[in-house]
Parts: C-alpha cells; sequence; structure tokens
C-alpha cells in the first residue's frame, strides 16, 4: 500500500506539473547535451529521462526564469570522446547558440571541457568523476553535479585509521581516472601517516599484478578499475587464494550490485568462485540519492522521483538500465543550471544585457553565469548541491559491506564536516596484524646490552677486586653472558620460528590454523628460553657455583740476575665440573644456533607483513651463530693465554651486538629520519629476494611514470587539435 500511494502521489505531482502551458512570449534558451546511450558507460539511458523531466518541471515554473523556457538539444556520444568531438562540431556550428553545455562521461566531458573555454561556454556535467577535471586551469568553466572520484578517498582514509591500520596495498587499471584518484589517495595515507607498500598496475590483464600482491603479502587493498575489470581481479584472486578474512579488499560502490554474478566470456570462473571471492569487501559510493524524506526546490522528495522515473523509462529493470544510479545527478544539474541563469536575470538587467544576448564572444554573460553556478546552495533529490572551488559537487559517502551475497550500509562519512557515522550493523573485519613486532626488538636491544655489559667483568681480575669478592665477578660473567644471549637471540630465533611454522606448510588443513599470529605466542616462545636458562644457570649456581681457582705456571728466571724465580699465576672462574656444565650449555646452545641458522636459511625467500622484517633478523642470525660457534672452541684452546682469550671474547661480542644492532635498526633510523615516518622493511627486504622480481617492479613503475607523462602530453596535442579544428567563424558573433 505505501508504494502504491507514493507511486500514485508522484504520478499526480508530474501530471500537474508538466501540463502544458502557453509559452507565448517566452524566449528560447538552447543546451546542448551529450547522453552516453550505449558504450562504456552507457548513462544516457536514465540521466537523458531524468534530464527532460527537470527540464519540464523547470519550463512550468513562474518563479524560474518566468520569460524564458529551456530546450534541451542532446545527442548520443557513445562515451566515446572521437565520437564525442563530431558531435561537439555540430552543436557548436550548427544554430541555434547553446548557452551552456552538459556533457557525461570523463572521457567525454574532458573533451567538452578543454574546448569550451574557447567558446567562453560553461560547461555542466552529470555524470563525469575524473579528478583531472578538478584543475581550474586546464578547465576554467567547469562544473559537475557528479563528485570527482578523489572523494572516496577521505572515506578511505577515515577507515584505515578507525580500524588502525598503518600499511596498504592498491592495485588499478591504467586510465586516467584512476592513476590521479590514487595519486590523490598517495597524498592522503602520506599526510595520515599510512604507507603504500605494495603498488601494482594493469593494463587489460591482471594476472600477474594479482599474483605480485600474493607474493608480497598484501592484506587490505584498494581496487581502482571498472566493473568489467573488476571481474578479471577477482577471478584472479579466487586462483590466488586471495580473499578471505585475513585480507580486506577496498572497491568503488559504482558497480551493478550484481556485478560478480554476471557471465563474463572474458573469465573463466563460475559465480560460485565469485561470489566466494568477493565476500566481505568494503565498498565506497557517493551519496547520489538523498536518504532523507525532505522535499527540495522542485518540490519532490527523492522516493516521488525514483517513482516518477520508473513511470518514464516505462517499467525498465534498473539493474538494466545504464545511469539510473547517477539520473538524481542529471536531474539537479539541470535545477543548479535554472537557479543559476535564473539568478543572473536581474544583475545582467542592471548592466543592460539579457540572457537571449549571449553569444560566443560575450564574456559579461558568461561570467554571470558562472558566479551564479559557482554559490549554488539548494535541497536536491541527490542531496544538498553545493559546488568546491574547483566545480565539483560536495556530497556525503556511503560505505557498505558485502555480506552474505548482498550489500549491507555500514556508515556514512561527511567530508566536510570530517564526521563518520557508524550503523549498528556488524562489519566483517578480521583481524590483521603486520609489524614487525617492536617488543620483540626492544628485548633484542635489551640482550645486547646485557651481553656488551659482561665484557666489563671478562677483564676484571685479582688486581682490580678483592680476592674474596671475586666469586661475585664470576656469577655477573654467567649471568650477563646467559640472559643476555637468551633476550638477544632468543627474541630473534623467536621470529624465524613462527615465520617458518606459519608460512613454509604447505598441508592445506594447517592453511586453516595460520591465518593469525597472536602476539602472546611470540612472548610466551621468548619465555620458555629465558626460562630455560634462568633454570639451568640457578641450578648451577646452587649445586656447584663458581669460584676463584688459581692455574700455576713454570717457574721463570727473571733477566736481572737477583738469585729469584717468578712464579706465573693465572686466576680462573671454575667449579669442580665445569666441563660438564660448560658441554650441557654450549650444547644446547649450538643447537639453537644451528637450527636458528636452518629456519633463516628455509624463510629467506618467504614475504610477510606479520612479521615484516624476519629478513634482517635471518641477516643477524647467521652473524650470532658464526661467531658463536668459533669463538666458544676457540676461547677454551685459549683459556690459558688470557690476554688472546679476553680480546677474542671481547670482540666477538661487539661485534655481534653492534652488527645486529645496526641490521635491526639502522634502516628504521634511516626511514624516520629521511621520511619523516616508521616505514615498512618490506620493500627494503624484498631486495633480498630475487633480483628479477626487483627488477620488474623498478620496470613496472618506470612504465608508470612515463605512461602517465605521455598521457600528459596526449592531452596537450589533443587541446591543440581541438583549438585548429574548432576555430570558430565570424558569421556567430
Amino acid at each position: 500500500m505505501p508504494v502504491t500511494r507514493t507511486l500514485l502521489r508522484a504520478s499526480l505531482i508530474v501530471l500537474l506539473l508538466l501540463w502544458p502551458r502557453p509559452s507565448a512570449g517566452k524566449k528560447k534558451l538552447y543546451i546542448g547535451a551529450l547522453f552516453p546511450m550505449s558504450g562504456g558507460w552507457p548513462g544516457g539511458q536514465a540521466c537523458m529521462p531524468s534530464a527532460q523531466m527537470a527540464l519540464d518541471l523547470v519550463n512550468n515554473r513562474s518563479d524560474i526564469l518566468p520569460d524564458y523556457e529551456l530546450e534541451l538539444i542532446h545527442f548520443d556520444s557513445m562515451c566515446d570522446p572521437g565520437e564525442a568531438t563530431k558531435l561537439l562540431y555540430d552543436l557548436l556550428y550548427t544554430e541555434p547558440i547553446k548557452i551552456v553545455l552538459m556533457p557525461g562521461c570523463s572521457g567525454v566531458s574532458t573533451l567538452v571541457g578543454e574546448a569550451a573555454r574557447m567558446w567562453n561556454l560553461i560547461v555542466l556535467s552529470y555524470g563525469s568523476s575524473s579528478p583531472a577535471l578538478s584543475n581550474r586551469q586546464r578547465f576554467p568553466t567547469f562544473f559537475r553535479t557528479h563528485p570527482s572520484a578523489t572523494l572516496h578517498n577521505p572515506t578511505r582514509v577515515q577507515l584505515f585509521q578507525k580500524w588502525k591500520w598503518t600499511r596498504i596495498a592498491t592495485i588499478q587499471q591504467t586510465t586516467e581516472v584512476f592513476t590521479s584518484t590514487l595519486d590523490d589517495l598517495e597524498q592522503r595515507v602520506k599526510e595520515a601517516g599510512i604507507e603504500i607498500s605494495v603498488r601494482q598496475s594493469f593494463l587489460t590483464d591482471p594476472a600477474v599484478a594479482v599474483k605480485n600482491l600474493k607474493r608480497q603479502d598484501a592484506r587490505i587493498i584498494v581496487g581502482l578499475f571498472y566493473e568489467t575489470e573488476a571481474r578479471k581481479v577477482f577471478c584472479e584472486v579466487f586462483k590466488e587464494k586471495l580473499y578471505g578474512k585475513k585480507y580486506v579488499w577496498f572497491l568503488i560502490g559504482w558497480y551493478a550490485d550484481n556485478w560478480f554474478k554476471i557471465k563474463d566470456p572474458a573469465i573463466n570462473c563460475t559465480v560460485e568462485n565469485m561470489t566466494e571471492a568477493v565476500e566481505g569487501h568494503v565498498t565506497t559510493e557517493i551519496v547520489m540519492l538523498n536518504p532523507e524524506t525532505v522535499r527540495g526546490v522542485s518540490n519532490m522528495t527523492s522516493q516521488e522521483f525514483l517513482a516518477a522515473l520508473m513511470s518514464r523509462l516505462g517499467g525498465k529493470n534498473p539493474e538494466e538500465t545504464g545511469g539510473f544510479q547517477e539520473a538524481p545527478l542529471a536531474y539537479d544539474a539541470v535545477w543548479a543550471l535554472a537557479l543559476a541563469l535564473n539568478k543572473t536575470v536581474a544583475p545582467l538587467k542592471a548592466k543592460g544585457r539579457r540572457l537571449e544576448d549571449f553569444n560566443y564572444n560575450n564574456h559579461d554573460i558568461t561570467a554571470e553565469i558562472y558566479r551564479a553556478l559557482n554559490t549554488s546552495s539548494f535541497e536536491g533529490v541527490s542531496g544538498h548541491v553545493v559546488f568546491d572551488a574547483q566545480g565539483s559537487r560536495m556530497a556525503m559517502t556511503l560505505i557498505e559491506q558485502l555480506q552474505g551475497g548482498s550489500y549491507k550500509k555500514i556508515g556514512y562519512y561527511d567530508s566536510s564536516q570530517k564526521n563518520l557515522s557508524w550503523f549498528g550493523n556488524d562489519v566483517w573485519i578480521g583481524k590483521i596484524e603486520f609489524n614487525s613486532q617492536p617488543y620483540l626488538n626492544n628485548m633484542t636491544a635489551v640482550g645486547c646490552m646485557m651481553a656488551l655489559a659482561a665484557v666489563f667483568p671478562l677483564g676484571i681480575d685479582g688486581h682490580h677486586v678483592h680476592r674474596s669478592q671475586f666469586p661475585v665477578v664470576c656469577q655477573f660473567r654467567l649471568w650477563l653472558l646467559g640472559l643476555g644471549f637468551s633476550l638477544a637471540y632468543g627474541s630473534m630465533f623467536t621470529k624465524i620460528w613462527w615465520v617458518h611454522t606459519l608460512f613454509t606448510k604447505k598441508d592445506e588443513k594447517k592453511e586453516k590454523k595460520k591465518q593469525h599470529l597472536e602476539p602472546w605466542k611470540l612472548y610466551a616462545t621468548v619465555g620458555v628460553l629465558l626460562a630455560i636458562d634462568f633454570l639451568s644457570l640457578m641450578i648451577w649456581q646452587i649445586v656447584d657455583p663458581l669460584h676463584i681457582t688459581v692455574e700455576k705456571f713454570t717457574k721463570e728466571a727473571p733477566k736481572e740476575d737477583l738469585d729469584v724465580l717468578i712464579q706465573p699465576l693465572l686466576e680462573h672462574c671454575s667449579s669442580e665440573k665445569m666441563n660438564t656444565w660448560l658441554g650441557v650449555v654450549y650444547g644446547y646452545k649450538g643447537l639453537l644456533l644451528l637450527l636458528g641458522i636452518f629456519l633463516a636459511y628455509e624463510t629467506k625467500s618467504v614475504s610477510t607483513e606479520k612479521i615484516n622484517d624476519h629478513r634482517a633478523v635471518g641477516m643477524a642470525i647467521y652473524n650470532v651463530a658464526v661467531l658463536c660457534l668459533i669463538t666458544a672452541p676457540v676461547t677454551m684452546i685459549l683459556s690459558s693465554q688470557q690476554d688472546a682469550s679476553f680480546a677474542f671474547a671481547a670482540l666477538a661480542i661487539v661485534f655481534s651486538a653492534y652488527i645486529t644492532l645496526v641490521v635491526l635498526f639502522v634502516p628504521k633510523m634511516r626511514r624516520l629520519i629521511t621520511r619523516g615516518e616508521w616505514q615498512s622493511e618490506q620493500q627494503d627486504t624484498l631486495k633480498t629476494g630475487s633480483s628479477t622480481n626487483n627488477n620488474d617492479e623498478e620496470k613496472s613503475r618506470q612504465l608508470e611514470r612515463e605512461n602517465r607523462e605521455l598521457q600528459k602530453i596526449i592531452q596537450e596535442v589533443k587541446a591543440l587539435n581541438t583549438q585548429c579544428i574548432m576555430q570558430p567563424h565570424t558569421h556567430y558573433y
């Protein structure tokens, strides 16, 4: 019943408002419009009826342009800049003179916007999202009721911050609209202290790009591509298993609701495969239909507008009608233009001018229309209509998530007010952790400092402390070295152990168990290693404590003939069963060192953001293991040569500690100093992997940069070409 009443009311309103009225004495103002009825975005299928409906309502209003009648002259651009060039030529060189141009589709709007300034024309687009169109120097007379694609980016950044994500990945189709959107996103995330650690792009085939995302262990992924390419991407996502609760995909929200169920001969995945792969992704979508029940300037609510539009479309399925979502924007574009023209009547009259005096040389009338549009502010069926300084529409962003095969609204974001409104719906976001586990790094640093501190008691003998206090020095040596090793090496060993456990198993059953790495597991592993050392040292100290022993050497005669002999003595820290204790400790530590080398070797090709500095840890383990395995037997052999033994042991401790600290912390400090933020080790550590992959990445980025430069050159050439083709003839002035 409520739906029937709404339809009946909307039909009555439209019937009354559109009832023909005499237009005698009214002067006509012509609008040149390009509606894409086919092509990449057939938005004209719904936007043209919507614009015509608004035009009819405006012409029947006595309070808006009472002395004028607006008439739409339109063609099908097919969303093709080449076709649009010919049609634009016809619009401009065929009478009557058009007072405003209304294109749709970003590529077509780019062409029209660049040409319009030479013809002194205002351009008002209803369906163009390219961020490049916000360039006031390039498009000085351009306005649009469709917000820029960059309006998605503040919402994305807000969500990244809400969920405390500091690193993201991107994959984009190499077209101008997505390239410029990504440029804007890079700037915004940098200001927010968020890093784009993985960047991938593709032209037509996303297979390699998706594989690279998998190889580089991307988890938070922003996808920028058209709907047809989205199906290709997620078919590859399914093949690479790059979906599930440990991944979050951010997509554009203007795809059809059933875009992943549409059969596409370009992919070899079933509907079931696609449905499984896309589950849980988040979309950001510009709010194009006012969610509130308010009557705007056209005296219609958004729901009444939809009912009237459905009546005009003759019952066509909205999901199969191109531009149905953008139809409110086309409707409000006509109202924005009508209100702006109405606002110019009085100022022009004061200057002795009229709207019908407009020609392609009259800058005064164009300037008045520009000022009127620039100050537009009214309630439309798409929401509050207002333009920013670049002529782009300001609007709210809807946040949705695909849950159970259908989209659920989870929030709105108002970028002008920086306000995030969150709904009560459950948000399906898996627990994703990716960092270098800084607490383990801190343990490594403390362990290194303890080991370095042990160098001082190693150099103390009976000349520095009283004989009765020497056993205390012995205990200091043992405990500082033992616990320092457990903290420094144990924390590094823990990282490598868990990376190996989680990411080198091929068994599918274990795949499900390795999706999350809880920090407490890491700390518990270090705690176990520390407890083993603590208990063994405590038992040693209680059962067979260290004490001072004196080793006597052969008596020596001095060079001078003093009739005396000198007895060389060497003080040692020892216990009754010293060799047994050393055998147990060296055997246990040696096994840990050898196992650490093996694990570091096994995980050298693994790329993961869960512990993203594991390659640096592997290098540190190699260093510690080699030095320890050499130093332990050498110092036992040189035990009777105090200077050589101390020098060898002290240098080994100093080198292993400092090399470990340098390998782990210098890259972080360098990034902090040079970039002003903590960056992921992933890009640096990837250099230790395959040189072929590294070269491919560098070549890809270089090609992207060259592609952007070529696109700029092409746009400049197009502008010059348009100037040459469309030089106005004098008989129009």
